[in-house]
Parts: structure tokens; C-alpha cells; sequence
């Protein structure tokens, strides 16, 4: 099939792609030019495991190719795929600009039916909204499908390639037919093309992303509980996911979500009830909870430094809102890095992956940023852990007791074990668990 993608961002690239290494024939533009001519080289833009190889073999197979040019791109495909950036508005709903700005490119030069598939997230009511769009524009025959995407950032090709489900919003047996066959090689094993109506389609991405997101932000509320009574939360954790009913995923404590998706969606959700005159107190506090995780901290770094942080230099080990990504959008390290320098403290922060992203972020340019996560300690007063990378899961800790002036580590991952470090003698903060003093 021809198919043709506007945007090669996060969801468009791996989605193009995906499409490829199925054998189909896949043409990716973007107006970011600088991006489609890295993209052209073979590389690309960000960090996801297994992409940069995919795209070269594609490219070589001539099954893959980028451009800038709309048209073209709408001559040759027979189905499109908008997987534009909907980013957060300062009410907090999704700006769908760009995304309309894609619809009516599409429809201006189509000469003949294309299938128009929004991979962006949405609010309800999308779908509608660019059909009529498009309908002003063109004579031309046309389906407006919503195809919500479930991408882990990390596991992406993985995800897109064996889904566990693929949602489809169709209004007719004609776009069914077709978004059938292009899927049918990624389900062969049994996983559902679930089918319903655009609406609904567009609803099951912000629930299914809140709702995980709820499960982050009680279990972080249930830590700091855990913390004022003296219970264990990774043992709380345990014994509660042992429920087959609940099960384990999304329970690990911590200090707070971020990336591009659970915080915008939670906020467009909330603005999507607000738009029909309804509240989504849920929402609200999964969101409230998680702002104020980021920064949990503080409380016990100030215990050990003082509110006055002036000639401290703290060592942070990850920048990315999580492993295996260079994405620091809304990244709990960055905003607890922000806070730690607005009180004086000075940052020598490592990521492997992240570092260049965040050096682009607000207030990260008062940071230094370096790359060995052993070279951040030199220096250093004490060692923050704020993303779960493995390769700083089983660190020297006699070479960081040498570095450290002060034999502390904040663990915002929970990601060692309490015991060893009192063995080895450092303090020990951590979240739901009790301090090693």
C-alpha cells in the first residue's frame, strides 16, 4: 500500500517506518527541513531504541523516503496519517493547529479519495471538526478515521509492531475494510483491531493515558503516607499488586511522571469535561499530585543541607523523564533541578541519552552537564538519582563514597537497596521508606 505521513516526529517516524518494514510504501514529509534532511542521511533526530536501524534498512530498500513536499506526497498515497504536534494551549487543551493546518494542506491537493487517518491525540470531536474542514476545501472523496496511537516512549517499535491492541474510529465499512489491511500483518497473533466510532476512538487514548497516570500518582500519594506511618511502600507495593485484579504495572513510587503525554492528556481531559460543562475531579488531582511529587525531595535534601543551599553542589544521575529516551518534556529531574538552583545549589547533572536535550531546557543552562556519570560526583556534596537508567542501578559505590564529601544519595527511583547502602555507610533518602540515618 501507499501510504503517506505528515509529520516525522515521535509518533509519525515510527509509525512511517513501521509501515515499511511491513513492505509498504511510505513517504514522510515534514516543514522542519533541518529534520528531513538528517532524516535523509540515514539518521535521526531523537533517541528510541531500534528506530535508527530500521530507517536505514528502509531507506535502503527504497520503501522509505522523506521530503517537504505535501503535494507529492498526497499523489502518491492512498492513505494518510497525521501524526502532527498537538501540544498543550495555556488553558491547558490541545492545540490542534497544526493539525488542521495538515488536514487542509491534504485536502488542497488531493485529486482523487484518500483515507485521512489522525494518529495525533486528540479531544472528542476532532474527527468531525477536520471533516467539515476538509469538506470546504475539496470535492474529492475522502474518510476521516481516528487511529489513536499507545506508544511507550522506549519501547516504541515494540509496541507499534505487536500491539496490544490497535483502536480504529471509522464511520463506514470502506475505511474498516482498509485499516484492516494495512494493520492485518501486526495482529497475527491474535491481538484486536478494535473498531467503534471516531468519538469513541478519540475518548479511549485520554482515558487509557489518565488512567495509567492515576495509578502513578495514588501509589506516590500512598508513599508519602507510607513515609508519615513508617510502613515500606515497595512492600505495600507488593502485596497489593499480588491482587490479580491490580496487578503490578504502574505501581513503582516515585517522584512524578512527565514526557509528552500523561501530562497533556490529563490537562486536555480535564479541559474536554470542562466543555460540557462537567468536572473531572480525578484528573485534577492525578495532576496536582504529580506536580507537587516532583519536588519531593526537597524536604529531605533540605533536612541534610538546609533551606539555603548556597555553595552546595548536588551530582544528579538521569535528566530523561524515563529510561531509554532523550525526552525531557515536564522531566521531574529537570524541575527538581530548577528548584535546587533557584535556592543556590549548583548541578553537575549526567543522562545517558538526555544530556543534549536538556541542555535546551529552561533554566538548564545554569547547569553543568556532563558525560560520565562518575564525573558528575567530582566535586560534589551529595548524589541525587532522579530516572531509572539500568546502567546506574549497580554503580561503584566505593568509587562514589571517594567523590562524595558528604556520604549522602537521594534515591527518587527507589532504585537501591536500603541495606547495602547503610553498609557501605551512606545516608539514604528515598521514597515510602524509611531513611538510612
Amino acid at each position: 500500500m501507499n501510504v503517506g505521513v505528515i509529520g516525522a516526529g515521535y509518533v509519525g517516524l515510527v509509525a512511517g517506518t513501521c509501515f515499511a518494514e511491513m513492505g509498504n510504501n511510505v513517504h514522510i514529509v515534514d516543514i522542519n527541513k533541518d529534520v528531513i534532511d538528517i532524516l535523509n542521511t540515514g539518521e535521526i533526530h531523537y533517541f528510541e531504541p531500534g528506530l535508527a536501524e530500521m530507517v536505514k534498512r528502509n531507506i535502503a530498500d527504497s520503501r522509505l523516503k522523506f521530503g517537504s513536499d505535501t503535494k507529492a506526497m498526497v499523489d502518491n498515497s492512498t492513505i494518510i496519517f497525521l501524526a502532527v504536534g498537538t501540544p498543550q494551549a495555556e488553558d491547558g487543551s490541545a492545540n490542534l493547529t497544526y493539525l488542521m493546518q495538515a488536514a487542509e494542506d491534504v485536502a488542497k491537493a488531493m485529486n482523487g479519495y484518500r483515507a485521512i487517518v489522525t494518529k495525533s491525540t486528540v479531544p472528542v470531536g476532532t474527527n468531525e471538526k477536520l471533516s467539515s474542514t476538509m469538506g470546504a476545501i475539496t470535492d474529492c472523496d475522502y474518510d476521516v478515521i481516528s487511529n489513536p496511537e499507545f506508544l511507550k516512549e522506549g519501547a516504541a517499535i515494540d509496541d507499534f509492531m505487536k500491539p496490544d491492541r490497535v483502536v480504529v474510529g471509522v464511520r463506514n465499512e470502506r475505511s474498516q475494510k482498509l485499516m484492516a489491511e494495512i494493520y492485518s500483518p501486526f495482529v497475527r497473533t491474535g491481538h484486536p483491531v478494535m473498531f467503534m466510532d471516531p468519538e469513541s476512538a478519540e475518548m479511549t487514548k485520554y482515558v487509557s493515558n489518565a488512567l495509567l497516570a492515576s495509578r502513578i500518582s495514588f501509589m506516590n500519594e500512598m508513599a508519602n503516607i507510607c513515609s508519615a506511618v513508617g510502613a515500606d511502600i515497595d512492600l505495600v507495593r507488593i502485596g497489593v499488586g499480588s491482587d490479580r485484579r491490580i496487578g503490578q504495572s504502574f505501581l513503582f513510587p516515585g517522584i512524578g511522571y512527565g514526557g509528552s503525554c500523561f501530562p497533556k492528556d490529563v490537562r486536555a481531559l480535564q479541559r474536554v469535561a470542562e466543555g460540557v460543562n462537567l468536572s473531572a475531579r480525578m484528573c485534577e488531582a492525578i495532576d496536582e499530585v504529580n506536580v507537587k511529587q516532583k519536588l519531593k525531595l526537597l524536604s529531605s535534601i533540605e533536612s541534610e543541607f538546609g533551606t539555603d543551599l548556597k555553595g552546595i553542589t548536588f551530582a544528579l544521575w538521569g535528566l530523561a523523564f524515563k529510561p531509554k529516551t532523550d525526552d525531557v518534556r515536564e522531566a521531574p529531574a529537570i524541575c527538581l533541578a530548577n528548584a535546587l538552583m533557584d535556592r543556590g545549589a549548583k548541578i553537575k547533572a549526567y543522562d545517558p541519552e538526555a544530556n543534549e536535550s536538556a541542555k535546551k531546557s529552561q533554566g538548564m543552562e545554569r547547569a553543568e552537564i556532563v558525560d560520565n556519570q562518575y564525573s558528575a560526583l567530582e566535586s560534589a556534596d551529595g548524589l541525587i538519582v532522579a530516572t531509572e537508567w539500568n546502567e546506574l542501578r549497580s554503580p561503584d559505590f566505593e568509587k562514589i563514597k571517594e567523590a562524595l564529601s558528604k556520604l549522602v544519595i537521594f534515591d527518587g527511583r527507589n532504585i537501591y537497596n536500603p541495606e547495602t547502602l547503610q553498609a557501605y555507610g551512606f545516608k539514604y533518602y528515598s521514597i515510602g521508606r524509611k531513611p538510612v540515618l
